[in-house]
């Protein structure tokens, strides 16, 4: 009976009674919080086996409300990035006011998108059913597009069933072609929120390049002042 009773335990643990659409809200509120500051670090690999390295500051409150601060390199010393709602926009200093981005567009000229960083909310822009190849301890989901806006059309995630940690992506064109893919590694515990420090993500069409995103430092529920979101603070 304590043999049964065991290997029932093990049983829900590895396989809870989640939905798709549950893993999915853990995935986001995961790799992107409610409200959080942060220090990140993305290091951009590009054709000619160069690099350039992006030091930034994000401030995260609510689902539409996020701001970056550029300190390094210094070409992108001072500029900062602002998400209102669906409406993103950069600051650039060269020119004192603020320019619209689109999600679709690379983030600094690395391998994210902008929404990757910006708009970190999958549940709100994908339908989401599990897919039927996963490993065992792993769930995977499939993802559609609610909208043309989007960054990707599809995306497959692979992730850990016990704790929803996310593993491997896939992103896709509407074609099917599959245009990035991410590792998320290094799973660190800032301040008592656990999740992965390190993305790497690769551009499947350009096959030299790829960026790493590294999480340096994380503090969740912070309550930032509305201010802060405002487009006309943009370079104060």
């Amino acid at each position: 009976m304590f043999k049964l009773a065991l290997c029932m335990w093990v049983l829900v643990r590895v396989a809870p009674n989640f939905s798709a659409q549950d893993y999915l809200k853990k995935y986001d509120a995961m790799m992107g919080p409610d409200s959080f500051e942060g220090i990140m670090v993305m290091v951009a690999h590009r054709d000619d086996d160069t690099t350039r390295t992006y030091q930034m500051k994000i401030l995260k409150s609510g689902d539409d409300k996020l701001r970056v601060w550029f300190n390094a390199p210094a070409s992108a010393k001072g500029q900062e990035m602002l998400r209102q709602g669906e409406n993103l926009w950069v600051y650039l200093p060269s020119i004192k006011k603020p320019v619209r981005l689109a999600s679709r567009d690379n983030f600094q000229g690395g391998d994210f998108n902008n929404a990757d960083i910006l708009r970190a909310n999958l549940a709100a822009d994908y339908q989401v059913k599990f897919g039927q190849s996963a490993p065992e301890g792993q769930v995977l989901l499939e993802l559609s597009s609610k909208n043309p806006e989007t960054s990707y059309d599809r995306i497959l995630l692979w992730l850990d069933a016990k704790n929803a940690l996310p593993i491997r992506g896939e992103y896709y064109a509407a074609s099917g072609k599959m245009l990035r893919s991410a590792t998320f590694n290094e799973v660190k515990d800032f301040h008592g929120f656990k999740r992965p420090s390190r993305i790497v993500m690769r551009n499947e069409l350009a096959i030299k390049r790829f960026s790493e995103l590294a999480t340096v430092d994380l503090k969740v529920g912070v309550n930032p002042p509305s201010t802060k979101f405002v487009l006309d603070e943009l370079g104060r």
